[in-house]
């Protein structure tokens, strides 16, 4: 059975050893002694109110604080002695007022507070004219004060520390939700560049096929045959990043963004690349690559790398036709540079128009994962160029005097 949940705080060991110490120390010895004026019994039954409200004080500190005003109040004016000291001093009323201050607002534990220290204190300058031969005073009222006092102080500490709890949680679900929206846009970008890659090249093939059909069906055939290779291809590729979506998530939020994930995938890397180009130049696509060997990024740059040469090439088809076209891929002293530059477009080579800008868009989306960089846009002499760079940690950059890395032209 669920226990239910409550804000009330239960008695705990010091509530109990306040309650039980208040009546021990200072109720106790004058039953012991025989020192009071009052009876016995009327010591005992004063002593206790005052005393064991105390061991409930936290989960009800304005009812404490009025119980033991009240006893002292009557203590006072019916001259009952039930502690050692004169007007009964002790710990119980100088506890309720601190704890009245520790666990109510500001404005309410001094409204409470002033009232019941100051019946008790009026109580005591009226027992001082009614019964003179007692020697009652108004100590009360100087042990109250720095009892609220260090109740206030208390609190005000408790509620400090409640408040950066509070901000902590809130800044930990800001993370949450910032991670969770970071790979939406991960994912969401991977499935438009396998998507717009694929069909792409699909188009491509297709459009070879069907001219080469009737004269030259053995290149029909090859073209159909990379058709159904690329599309195997991005089918995995797509249950790769859907299964990235299901199993990343919690390990996302944990370790705090993309660049610690690595959800158990088979990932694209910068190796990758060379395939991909490779396989446009069967195309009959010229395309140059000069490719940094030993890279070094984290996996989830290297991926993202891969999918901006992915973006940037498959603009060069549409839009670009069989355009010279170079890519290279670098690591420098301050990160990882991508750079992809095609020249004019071929005149009555394939052209899907004018595209709509997504690609970019999410290409943009991407790099910013890790604080990147993206120039893209014609240039001066035709052509077009995308520029991208990914810094990466300390960990990660080349050693002093290694600037550039091996570089491999294919």
């Amino acid at each position: 059975m669920r226990r239910r949940r409550t804000d009330l705080p239960s008695p705990d060991l010091l509530d109990i050893a306040l309650a039980v110490g208040s009546f021990g120390l200072f109720t106790l010895p004058v039953l012991i002694r025989g020192s009071g004026h009052s009876p016995a019994a009327t010591v005992v039954v004063f002593g206790a109110a005052v005393a064991v409200p105390l061991v409930v004080r936290r989960a009800a500190p304005v009812p404490v604080l009025i119980t033991v005003s009240s006893v002292l109040v009557v203590a006072a004016l019916t001259d009952v002695g039930f502690t050692v000291f004169h007007s009964n001093a002790g710990p119980a009323l100088a506890i309720a007022v601190l704890t009245v201050a520790d666990r109510l607002p500001r404005a309410v534990s001094l409204r409470v507070g002033v009232a019941a220290v100051g019946l008790v204190t009026a109580a005591e300058l009226i027992a001082m004219q009614l019964h003179p031969a007692t020697g009652q005073n108004a100590i009360q009222l100087v042990l109250a004060i720095p009892a609220w006092l260090v109740g206030y102080a208390f609190g005000s500490r408790r509620q400090a520390e409640r408040r950066l709890r509070m901000e902590e949680e809130e800044r930990a679900r800001e993370a949450e939700r910032r991670v969770r929206a970071e790979e939406r846009v991960r994912v969401s970008a991977d499935v438009h560049d396998i998507v717009s890659h694929t069909l792409s090249m699909i188009a491509v093939r297709s459009g070879v096929a069907r001219m080469v059909l009737e004269q030259r069906p053995g290149e029909a055939l090859v073209a159909l045959a990379a058709i159904e290779t690329a599309s195997r291809s991005a089918l995995d590729e797509l249950r790769a990043v859907l299964q990235s979506l299901r199993d990343a998530p919690e390990d996302l939020v944990r370790t705090g963004g993309p660049l610690a994930a690595g959800p158990t995938v088979d990932r694209r890397t910068l190796a990758h690349i060379r395939s991909l180009v490779d396989d446009l130049r069967e195309d009959g696509h010229p395309i140059t690559l000069s490719l940094t060997t030993d890279a070094g990024a984290p996996p989830a740059v290297e991926e993202s790398a891969y999918r901006v040469v992915q973006e940037a090439l498959t603009n060069v088809v549409r839009h670009a036709g069989r355009a010279t076209t170079s890519v290279e891929v670098e690591r420098g002293p301050e990160g990882l540079d991508v750079t992809v530059v095609n020249d004019v477009p071929v005149a009555g080579t394939f052209k899907a128009g004018r595209g709509s800008g997504n690609g970019l868009a999410g290409m943009r989306d991407r790099v910013s994962l890790y604080d990147g960089a993206v120039e893209a846009g014609p240039r001066r002499n035709g052509g077009y160029a995308v520029r991208v760079h990914f810094p990466l940690p300390p960990a990660t950059r080349p050693e002093p005097g290694d600037r550039t890395g091996r570089r491999r032209r294919g």
